[in-house]
């Protein structure tokens, strides 16, 4: 059974299956009759949902309901989607008043946040954007005043992201005045990380190339360590987040010497 067949298109069913899988991380275990009540469906409906969630490995069926995975699961790049739309909309626009009118190639990654910036700067002239994100290059194909070059190499389902050893090798001959990156986790401690060591790796070479980092990551992210580390914040020079981020973690990053925006 496949989650975009059928009704699965719509995005309203996207959100409910959002919710449910907020409400298992919340509660640990959830019931199918009080999340139909919660959410203004069916039984049935929620069952359907469990089920194709389930088949992604996202949850747990159980008896009467379903738990949490015994795994830490990346949630997809659909569902993250429609996460915190307007928060991310501010760090965008924050984010893209960082980049000046004359910069010529800025490097954007993955991620949905990094994708609300892609669409501030879709009408910036004579900007040159590479990117390892189909859809950060899908937002600005559909426009005729940014050049876009894509990285090639594989493709994560998980986040729609290029990577591997062809991807690393394209980003290694190019420079970037700056580069601009969603990521799973940012700490003082854990530095920027990520779920997968492959998309790491791309994303080391990013930084490694580009003069300045920015790094757009709604609060959820602030204070989270993730299995990747990208790099340590010293290679970062910017973090724009949502002004209600952990403030205990925002002051130790402006502690450890990074500035950080809250929209």
């Amino acid at each position: 059974m496949s989650v975009m067949s059928g009704d699965r298109y719509s995005s309203h069913r996207t959100q409910r299956l959002v919710q449910i899988l907020d409400a298992v991380r919340t509660r640990g275990h959830v019931h199918v009759e009080q999340l139909a009540a919660d959410l203004g469906v069916s039984q049935a409906t929620i069952r359907r949902d469990l089920a194709a969630l389930d088949h992604e490995s996202l949850l747990r069926r159980t008896h009467g309901g379903a738990s949490q995975p015994d795994t830490g699961v990346e949630l997809p790049v659909r569902y993250r989607d429609t996460q915190g739309r307007e928060a991310k909309q501010r760090i965008a626009a924050a984010c893209a008043g960082e980049v000046p009118l004359l910069t010529q190639a800025v490097a954007i990654g993955g991620g949905s946040t990094a994708a609300e910036v892609a669409r501030v700067l879709s009408d910036r002239a004579g900007l040159t954007v590479v990117t390892n994100s189909i859809d950060v290059a899908m937002i600005l194909a559909t426009r005729h005043r940014v050049r876009v070059m894509v990285t090639g190499g594989f493709v994560r389902p998980e986040s729609y992201e290029m990577v591997g050893a062809w991807t690393e090798r394209f980003l290694e001959n190019l420079n970037f005045s700056i580069a601009i990156m969603g990521v799973d986790g940012i700490s003082a401690a854990g530095g920027i990380t990520t779920h997968d060591p492959i998309e790491a790796r791309a994303n080391q070479r990013m930084i490694e190339r580009a003069q300045r980092v920015i790094i757009v990551a709604d609060r959820r992210k602030v204070g989270a360590v993730t299995m990747a580390k990208i790099s340590d914040i010293t290679k970062v020079s910017l973090l724009i987040t949502e002004d209600g981020a952990d403030p205990g973690e925002v002051a130790d990053l402006r502690a450890a010497g990074l500035s950080v925006a809250l929209v």
